[in-house]
């Protein structure tokens, strides 16, 4: 059984794991203190939101930290797998120590589990989970997360084969299809950067993908309407006005001469008189066009 195979099939012991890590398991929570803790290397999630880890700092210092942390012995030293938040906020409320489910995971494992862990929260933003799930699959095809990206856009013109069936496995313990992620998210890597920074800071994906349609120049100012609260169908009016005013009539009659040449359906449709009337007429066109169009 290849390496790939054998990570793939962990995933459901780690889907374990993390499910004892999200309640109360008496018998096997322990306290550490805060300071023998570090967080753990495979965090997905690259920013915490100062308003709610302030307010999950005010529910820990009035209740304590009620669901434990899932860490991992390393040296003299524990690594968080999951919790991150937990243990910042309760750092902020001033506790020494916090409930925790120790598990001894490899590295991988533990990356495996973070990556999950995070996946099945909520909050996770649309960059994070990008880059969260690409991790996934580069773990379990044994490649970089670029190659990752790259194996996923081939699979999708290829036969299914033996890749195939590990990811579709993969994102079956995901709860979504391999597909949708490499035709619909994938594409989020390729977004502007500030664009990446607005849905990482909380502007939903779906608004981002109307932003990107926009011209460059443009982007930066209706970014500013998404964060006034305008919808979806008004960026995309907005962006519609955008494109009427920077079109000339000009433009516009090229483009619809160039669509019109370039459907064969349209051109099968000329009878003769009309087919020697175009030829005629491609014949008078500008010679600077003649040169450009030379194959």
């Amino acid at each position: 059984m290849s390496r790939a195979k054998r990570d793939v099939s962990k995933l459901a012991g780690l889907l374990t794991v993390a499910a004892e890590a999200g309640r109360s398991v008496a018998q096997e929570v322990t306290s550490l203190p805060v300071t023998a803790l570090s967080p753990g290397v495979g965090q997905p999630r690259r920013a915490f939101d100062p308003a709610k880890l302030e307010q999950l700092t005010i529910s820990v210092r009035e209740r304590g930290v009620l669901q434990p942390l899932l860490v991992r012995p390393v040296g003299e030293r524990y690594e968080i797998v999951a919790g991150e938040r937990r243990w910042r906020a309760a750092q902020q409320a001033g506790l020494q120590e916090v409930p925790v489910l120790v598990r001894t995971l490899t590295a991988e494992e533990a990356q495996q589990l973070a990556l999950i862990e995070n996946l099945q929260r909520e909050d996770l933003n649309a960059v994070d989970e990008v880059d969260a799930k690409l991790a996934l699959v580069a773990l379990a095809l044994g490649v970089t997360p670029e190659g990752a990206r790259t194996r996923l856009l081939q699979m999708l013109r290829e036969p299914p084969g033996e890749d195939h069936a590990q990811i579709e496995d993969l994102f079956q313990v995901l709860g979504e299809t391999w597909t949708y992620f490499a035709k619909n998210k994938l594409r989020i890597l390729n977004w502007p950067a500030a664009i990446l920074t607005a849905v990482r800071a909380g502007l939903p994906f779906t608004v981002a993908g109307v932003i990107v349609t926009a011209p460059p120049q443009a982007q930066p100012g209706l970014l500013e309407q998404a964060k006034g609260g305008a919808s979806r169908e008004e960026l995309r009016q907005a962006i519609k006005a955008l494109k009427t005013q920077t079109t000339s009539p000009q433009q516009v009659r090229i483009g619809q001469v160039a669509r019109a040449l370039g459907s064969r359906r349209w051109i099968e449709r000329l009878d003769v008189r009309q087919q020697k009337a175009l030829d005629r007429w491609l014949e008078q066109m500008p010679e600077t066009l003649k040169e450009t169009l030379k194959p």
